[in-house]
């Protein structure tokens, strides 16, 4: 696509308009070797309609009807030709990413907005002391949770084609390339790009866990493993830098993972991937470490009389001699005078011994493998050796801190009704459920002090979690204590679901011999009924001895689980915000009169329908006392890939994170005087909200006109991910999974997800208090301010005339819906801009709406594919399976297009 041959809106960064137009050159050159000279005509034609549909505002009969009834495979190459601009444009815009963090370190004055340097700079001007921060340090707690929801799983073979693009771009950087070198570089995005085109996006087949286990195992084992030593050099910089300390630095910093654990609704998940996720990530680990040894083994070729060694390494080089005797016997006679050498040989040799089972010379733990290199590192700081390869050691001695052996802790999770199903096969009581939640803790603690057994045989239910928390058990014997995490209930709704898990966990044999289960047990709390109950469940599972008991053995730290996305699919954005917002208030209440720390865990998807938020404003709008140093968050779908894709980009979310898990941890913002009055307008506000956003769902004919208006049936029909996409028979839209019910709307550009509501709740809120009132809120409130921004992106990315398009897809049921799409959009983006005084949207963040606009033309043509396309194969009965491999396209290009999806 040549991006000279029609105007385009501007973006703000020169340099990325330059990429872009060089990525769009070379995409259309492409085109016409792949497919015709011909072809990238019709795709040039084809987006110049669409930039003059948007400027000339026109009716979109123009650039639809030349859309309509194309061949099958030819509709299917315009929509990949549409996502394959999109997919350039996307990596355009992290290297500019790149350059604007080069830009700032290369100029030296202020530091990167959000950097640590910066973070630490507006900690010292509020006041916060050198030691205050070092003891703050101390209690942080960092940890991305990986989780297998993909709606955008980027086969490991297009991701290398992606970073191959975006090391030539950045190898673009340097002003000193000669000719040549650039005409490499374009060659070798030419590859990338052409090779690209030849791969399929998706394997026709669904994931299993395994393959969504070595989808995350490529971030986990390459990016990430790669950058977390920066991190820390990073923060041992600024601390120098803005207080002058150089002191060791505590770990901050671990990761998680759900792929292989997590149950819900997965018939594909159990006792066996827990297993198999366990050893991957093992085997993972140990083979980076292998290399990296092998690596510092070749750097630290340090010899005998050229410098002098700790006399505690001269002791450890002997013993591994005698232990391994055959891998000493390997080390070569000219390397014998090589003592740092010698020893990381031999430190590699126990590494393989660690891989087999049992081995009599493994390592029993991490620990172990870091105290041989903080001895070779001590070693080589006391013999002049800081700069002769002291740091390299210490970069690996963070990888072992943050990875261990174990890569990510792997946590499990499944549904309370589970539970339920097991806890009555094994009392023999059918109506287990239905029995009070009183009668329920009774027969527990009587189960847990050993005075009840089970009475009954175990069915597969039982027969499954028994084998589960077995597992678990033989993972803590195995790994470490350190490889498994949290035991996470979803649909969690009393203290008896908690309480089951303990029983269920003693009928597994995961118990230590004190009889204490070594298990962290987080309830989910995910709709909006939940999320109101939830501090009530927390006070009477305090209440309780047992659990007490069972409390104090875990630290007396109690993790909740806050889910973002199933109670945006109950009440609509701002009653899920709310809701969210007051029950971790209530909770930290309920903590702090019971005497125990309270950790949140939070479910947060991609897209801002689902708790999707840049990291900053998310925390420091959060309220008070509930970071405390500690922050747990999902990342999923295409979210990992945005952030951790590629080493730079990684480094700088990290960053961020970080910085921000300080700033309110350390100074939560201020006390407000009015916040008392806001949360009881905001209270009344989210009741109008999910009153406005139930009257819609609840509305009859709803399902079915979801069904019609969406491309839901080809979300369902796509290999996303091994688990299903719906929980039961599709009664109602509390049976849709979050992420494809988030994914439809996001397709069909309504997004009625991220706002439906909002404006009906705005206009009631100025009628009953003020529009100055309101704005003063919008203004002077973090959260709601947050709240407003985030909806106001998504608002942006809609388009309703496409939307239109979608929703006649409904026949009769587009009148009896679209007319109030129509009106809640209007009212909710003209409440929104009303209230942050603005003309239009995203007028505050020029870069975004330019973003944005650069995309939202290019788009269309592909939404209007999928309408012509969804007709058709729908028409067929669904039956078509060219059909669908092109609407499948489209969906992708779309993805990629708005880049929020589920």
């Amino acid at each position: 696509m040549n991006a000279s041959r029609s105007p385009e809106p501007a973006l703000p960064d020169a340099p990325l308009r330059d990429d872009v137009r060089r990525l769009g050159a070379l995409v259309g050159r492409m085109l016409a070797e792949q497919v015709a000279p011909a072809f990238l005509d019709e795709v040039e034609r084809v987006r110049v309609a669409a930039i003059a549909r948007r400027q000339e505002d026109a009716p979109l009969d123009g650039l639809a009807d030349p859309l309509a009834g194309l061949d099958t495979a030819h509709a299917e190459a315009l929509a990949r030709a549409f996502a394959t601009y999109f997919n350039a444009v996307n990596i355009a815009e992290r290297v500019h990413r790149i350059r604007r963090r080069r830009d700032y370190q290369r100029a030296g004055g202020a530091p990167q907005p959000e950097s640590l340097r910066d973070v630490l700079e507006r900690l010292k001007a509020q006041g916060v002391t050198a030691d205050e921060l070092l003891e703050w340090l101390l209690r942080l707690q960092v940890e991305p949770v990986f989780t297998a929801h993909p709606t955008e799983a980027v086969r490991a073979s297009l991701l290398e084609k992606e970073q191959a693009i975006v090391r030539a771009l950045v190898d673009g950087f340097d002003a000193g390339r000669t000719p040549q070198e650039r005409g490499e570089d374009e060659e070798r995005i030419h590859m990338a790009l052409t090779a690209g085109w030849q791969t399929a996006e998706a394997s026709p087949v669904r994931p299993s866990v395994q393959d969504e286990r070595d989808h995350v195992g490529f971030y986990l084992a390459d990016p990430i493993y790669r950058i977390v030593p920066a991190l820390y050099e990073s923060l041992a910089e600024a601390l120098q830098a803005v207080y002058g300390v150089a002191v060791p630095l505590p770990r901050l910093l671990s990761f998680a993972t759900w792929v292989g654990g997590d149950m819900d609704g997965n018939p594909n998940v159990g006792a066996d991937t827990i297993a198999a996720s366990l050893a991957s990530q093992r085997t993972q680990v140990l083979e980076r470490y292998i290399a990296d040894i092998a690596a510092l083994a070749r750097l630290l070729s340090q010899t005998e009389g050229r410098v002098q060694v700790d006399p505690r390494l001269r002791r450890r080089l002997e013993d591994y001699r005698a232990r391994f005797p055959q891998a000493a016997a390997r080390i070569r006679p000219r390397h014998a005078d090589m003592p740092y050498r010698s020893l990381l040989t031999l430190i590699g040799a126990r590494l393989e011994a660690t891989h087999e089972d049992e081995h009599p010379e493994a390592y029993t733990s991490a620990d172990e493998l870091r105290a041989d290199l903080e001895l070779i590192a001590a070693s080589l700081v006391d013999h002049r050796g800081l700069h002769a390869g002291a740091y390299a050691v210490q970069r690996l001695i963070w990888r072992v801190r943050s990875f261990g052996f174990h890569l990510a802790r792997l946590d499990a999770r499944q549904d309370s009704r589970v539970h339920d199903d097991a806890l009555a096969a094994l009392f023999g009581d059918a109506d287990w459920a239905n029995h009070s939640v009183d009668e329920r803790v009774v027969a527990l603690h009587a189960c847990l002090r050993g005075e009840r057994d089970f009475v009954a045989s175990e069915d597969s239910v039982a027969a499954s979690l028994r084998a589960v928390f077995a597992a678990l058990r033989d993972a803590r014997q195995r790994y470490g204590a350190a490889a498994t995490g949290l035991y996470i209930i979803s649909m969690a709704r009393s203290a008896a679901d908690v309480l089951a898990v303990l029983a269920l966990a003693r009928h597994g044999g995961l118990v230590e011999g004190d009889g204490v289960v070594p298990l962290d047990v987080a309830p989910l709390f995910e709709t909006i009924d939940d999320l109101k109950n939830a501090p009530a469940t927390l006070r009477a599972l305090l209440a309780d001895p047992l659990y007490r008991a069972h409390l104090a053995a875990r630290g007396d730290r109690q993790w909740v689980m806050l889910g973002y996305s199933d109670s945006g699919k109950d009440g609509g954005t701002l009653a899920s915000r709310w809701g969210l917002q007051r029950a971790q208030v209530e909770l930290l209440e309920v903590a702090g009169e019971h005497g125990i720390a309270l950790a949140f865990f939070h479910g947060r998807g991609g897209s801002a329908s689902r708790g999707g938020a840049r990291i900053t404003p998310a925390l420091l709008s959060s309220p008070r006392g509930s970071v405390a140093g500690v922050l747990r968050v999902t990342e999923q779908g295409e979210v990992i890939h945005r952030k951790y894709g590629i080493r730079a980009l990684a480094l700088r979310n990290l960053e961020q994170t970080v910085g921000a898990v300080l700033r309110a941890s350390l100074r939560p913002r201020d006390e407000d005087a009015r916040e008392t009055q806001w949360r009881e307008r905001m209270h009344a506000l989210s009741a109008r909200s999910r009153q406005a956003y139930r009257a819609l769902v609840e509305r009859e004919g709803f399902v079915e006109y979801f069904r019609s208006a969406t491309p839901i049936d080809v979300i369902e029909r796509m290999a996303l991910g091994s688990r299903p996409s719906r929980r039961r028979s599709m009664r109602g839209v509390e049976d849709l999974r979050a992420i494809p019910w988030v994914f439809a709307w996001t397709q069909c550009r309504s997004i009625i997800t991220g706002w439906y509501g909002l404006g009906s709740a705005l206009e009631w809120g100025a009628a009953e208090y003020g529009e100055q009132a309101m704005a003063e809120m919008a203004r002077d409130w973090p959260f709601f301010a947050n709240a407003l921004d985030d909806v106001e992106m998504l608002l942006a990315k809609c388009d309703l005339a496409i939307a239109e398009a979608f929703s006649k897809l409904a026949g009769p049921l587009h009148e009896d819906f679209f007319g109030l799409i129509r009106a809640e959009f209007e009212r909710s983006r003209a409440w929104v801009l009303r209230l942050k005084g603005a003309d239009e949207l995203l007028q505050g963040d020029p870069r975004l709406a330019a973003s944005i606009r650069l995309r939202n033309p290019y788009i269309d043509p592909m939404s209007l594919l999928q309408v012509d396309l969804l007709k058709r194969w729908r028409a067929d009965d669904r039956q078509d399976d060219a059909l669908l491999q092109a609407l499948v396209a489209c969906v992708n290009g779309v993805a990629q297009g708005l880049q929020n999806t589920g």
